[in-house]
């Protein structure tokens, strides 16, 4: 088959542009990562309104983030607390600063000293627990404040990360239902409605990844339902580029994808992205062939360990198992703008085991993958 038109390959070579040679020479290495990945990524020719919205500023890196303000939550205070604890972790490494790092703590002090607007968009019955995580995020606040006192670089991420786990089950408590209604043309397809973690045994290794139903429900629901039959267990990775990405879910065989035993048939799944300020996800195009160009995914590329569905070039909806974690080199593929966003479904992230994921090569194996959170919001197919 035929992976890429040559005028879009032509624009991934030359996007984006660097100024030096050093940059130039990645770019070289991102041409021939391109070609790979299009053309060749296996011996059958893959590849790989809501309230959910980015902030302004630089392109998420962190999966967890991206996990976190993809939630269909509308609640302003709760948004603001979470961008002043995840902006710790950039003022230290931005040479420590200090005054800066102290600034985001008595923002998130000021937002937690008010916790009925918060409250607000917790429904009543589960308003007892989110006052329980309140009142920890207000005392987590006051421990690394203290940490900031004496410099403890350690401490402070360690209490910044428990803080923002705290954030994310507060967020979450705020879902009221389920965001929109999948088309009844997919009711024959597993949906995820909510969220799943997902946990992968390796030969090299254990991962932990959460994958999306708020944003693409069919896509994670079908990948929730091949883990569920075991379908991954004992599978390889059959291809890698190093910083680029590693795919598997290619079956033995000659099949390249999951027969349903129930048809007997290749089971197809649509490409699905939910776009920022949507509704409801767009299906079987791509957002450049729908003319939104400059429109970005609710799940872009920009973290390292996002999880992607392949597919032909040419099929847009002829995905089935195989997938990709997609390993982000910033300089290779710049958070933000680039021209993976929207022609590949991104449904979900790794959210433990980078350094496992960043060893995995071509050959290396899944010895088992389970759904360890969430399995009931798998919804079945319905019979047709």
């Amino acid at each position: 088959m035929g992976y890429f038109l040559l005028n879009n390959l032509m624009l991934l070579l030359i996007y984006p542009m660097f100024n030096s040679l050093k940059s130039w020479l990645k770019n070289s290495l991102m041409t021939i990562l391109l070609v790979t990945i299009f053309l060749g990524i296996s011996a059958s020719g893959w590849t790989p309104s809501s309230n959910a919205a980015l902030p302004a500023g630089n392109a998420i890196t962190d999966g967890k983030a991206l996990l976190r303000y993809a939630l269909p939550i509308n609640n302003q205070p709760v948004r603001q607390l979470q961008a002043s604890l995840e902006d710790i972790s950039n003022q230290l490494r931005a040479n420590r600063r200090w005054g800066a790092i102290a600034n985001d703590l008595s923002k998130a002090s000021r937002i937690l000293d008010k916790p009925s607007q918060i409250l607000a968009s917790v429904p009543k019955e589960r308003q007892p627990q989110a006052e329980a995580w309140l009142a920890e995020l207000k005392s987590g606040v006051v421990a690394v404040q203290e940490s900031v006192k004496v410099k403890d670089k350690e401490q402070i991420l360690q209490g910044r990360a428990k803080l923002l786990n705290l954030v994310t089950l507060l967020e979450e408590s705020m879902v009221k239902e389920y965001p929109f209604e999948v088309p009844a043309e997919y009711s024959n397809l597993p949906q995820l409605k909510g969220r799943a973690t997902i946990e992968m045994k390796t030969n090299k290794g254990n991962l932990t990844l959460v994958v999306d139903g708020y944003s693409a429900p069919v896509t994670a629901g079908n990948f929730v339902d091949l883990v569920q039959r075991g379908f991954y267990n004992g599978l390889e990775f059959t291809r890698s580029e190093e910083s680029y990405f590693v795919q598997t879910g290619d079956p033995p065989g000659k099949e390249v994808g999951f027969i349903d035993p129930s048809t007997g048939k290749y089971r197809a799944v649509p490409l699905e992205i939910l776009a920022e300020g949507d509704k409801e996800p767009t299906y079987g195009i791509t957002l450049e062939e729908a003319g939104r160009y400059l429109d970005m995914p609710v799940l872009p590329f920009s973290s390292f360990g996002a999880v992607v569905m392949a597919r032909p070039e040419s099929e847009p909806n002829g995905g089935s198992s195989q997938f990709f974690f997609f390993l982000f080199e910033p300089e290779l593929t710049p958070a933000g703008r680039n021209l993976l966003d929207g022609r590949y479904a991104v449904f979900g992230y790794l959210t433990e085991g980078r350094e496992v994921l960043d060893k995995l090569t071509a050959g290396d194996k899944i010895e088992s993958a389970s759904v360890v959170q969430g399995i009931e919001n798998l919804v079945e197919p319905q019979a047709t």
